[in-house]
C-alpha cells in the first residue's frame, strides 16, 4: 500500500506488511511519528483479532465495535469509532504517553506495547537503550502488574557506493544526538552511519550489540521481579532500499532468538493470563479475553482473510 493513504490520523484495519512497507519507504521528517503510526494501528487491531481484547479497552481503539448474538460476541468492522490517540500512564517518575495500551475498568492499565521505529544513525543505539530501560523501569513502579512489550523496528538499509564518505561534522553530530535523527528518503545517498547491512550480506557490528543488550531486557515473568525489564521484547530488521521493501529479513535476529517477532505477542499473552486471569479467578468476568463468534461481521469481509494471514483469530468453539 502507498505512503498516502496510510497518513490518515486515526487507526487503521492494516497488514503487518503495509505497516512496514509504509515504516520502509516513508519519505517525511520523523518527528512527527507518522512513519511508525501504522505500525501502532497493527497492533491495536491484533489485539482485538488475536488477543480477544476488547476495542473500548484499547487507545487508540480500533475501527471495531462489539455486539451479541446467539453464537456469541460477534466482532464488526467500524471505522468511524477508530482514534489515533494515546494513553498516558502515571509512572513511578513521570507520566508517559504510551503507543498503544489495554486499560481494564477497575483495575486500570494491563498491557502496554511501545513501538520504536530507528531509521539510520545506528551509532546512536546506546541512547535507544537507555530509553528503553527508563520507560519500562517507569511504568512498572506504579504498575508492577502492567504487561509491558517493547517492539523494535529498524531499516534494513543496505549498503550503497559512497555511504562510507559521511564527513567527520556528520559523524560528530551524530554521535551527540539526543533524539532520532530525521529520515533521509531511500532515494537519497545513504550516511555510513546510516548502513544496517554490509556489503557482503552482514548485519554491522552496532544492531548485534544491541540485540545482545535487548535480550537482557526481555523475559519478565512475575510482578516481584526486575522492574526494568519488559514482559516482551521483539527486534525486526526492515527491507527499506532494496526491491521488496516492508519485508522483515529473515536471518536476524536468528532462529532461537527470544526477540523473534513471531514469538512477541503470544509472550504477551501468557503473561497477562497468568496475572490477571489466572492468579485472580473472581476477576474472570473482567479479565478474560472474548473469544469471537465465527459469525462476526468483521470476519467474513472479502478483506478479512488477507489482513489476519500471519496471525490466528480468537474464536469461540
Amino acid at each position: 500500500m502507498a505512503n498516502e493513504p496510510l497518513l490518515q490520523r486515526v487507526c487503521q484495519w492494516i497488514t503487518a506488511h503495509e505497516a512496514l512497507e509504509h515504516f520502509g519507504t516513508y519519505l517525511e521528517k520523523t518527528q512527527s511519528q507518522q512513519h511508525i503510526k501504522p505500525l501502532h494501528w497493527y497492533v491495536a487491531c491484533r489485539l482485538v483479532l488475536e488477543g480477544g481484547f476488547h476495542p473500548d479497552e484499547i487507545n487508540p481503539h480500533p475501527p471495531f465495535g462489539v455486539t451479541k448474538g446467539r453464537s456469541g460476541k460477534l466482532l464488526v468492522y467500524d471505522p468511524q469509532s477508530a482514534t489515533g490517540t494515546e494513553s498516558t500512564i502515571l509512572g513511578g517518575l513521570k507520566t508517559k504517553n504510551v503507543d498503544v495500551v489495554v486499560t481494564k475498568h477497575g483495575l486500570g492499565p494491563v498491557l502496554a506495547v511501545s513501538c520504536k521505529g530507528t531509521i539510520g544513525a545506528f551509532r546512536n543505539l546506546t541512547n535507544r537503550m537507555e530509553e528503553a530501560v527508563g520507560d519500562c523501569t517507569n511504568l512498572h513502579i506504579t504498575y508492577p502488574a502492567l504487561v509491558c512489550g517493547f517492539m523494535a523496528v529498524m531499516r534494513a538499509n543496505r549498503y550503497e557506493e559512497g555511504a562510507e564518505e559521511a564527513t567527520e561534522e556528520e559523524a560528530a553530530e551524530d554521535a551527540v544526538q539526543e533524539v532520532e535523527p530525521e529520515s533521509a528518503p531511500p532515494s537519497r545517498q545513504l550516511k555510513a552511519n546510516d548502513i544496517a547491512i554490509q556489503k557482503g550480506g552482514d548485519v554491522v557490528e552496532s544492531i548485534i550489540r544491541y540485540h545482545a543488550a535487548l535480550r537482557e531486557l526481555t523475559g519478565r515473568r512475575g510482578i516481584r521481579n526486575d522492574v526494568s525489564r519488559y514482559e516482551a521484547v521483539a527486534l525486526a530488521l526492515v527491507e527499506s532500499n532494496s526491491r521488496t521493501p516492508g519485508r522483515i529479513l529473515a536471518n536476524f535476529p536468528k532462529g532461537d532468538s527470544p526477540l523473534r517477532i513471531e514469538h512477541f505477542f503470544a509472550a504477551l499473552y501468557l503473561r497477562y493470563d497468568e496475572r490477571y486471569v489466572y492468579a485472580a479467578p473472581d476477576l474472570k468476568h473482567t479479565t478474560s479475553r472474548i473469544a469471537w463468534s465465527p459469525q462476526s461481521p468483521a470476519l467474513v469481509l472479502p478483506e478479512a482473510k488477507e489482513r489476519m494471514k500471519d496471525f490466528t483469530v480468537r474464536l469461540n468453539a
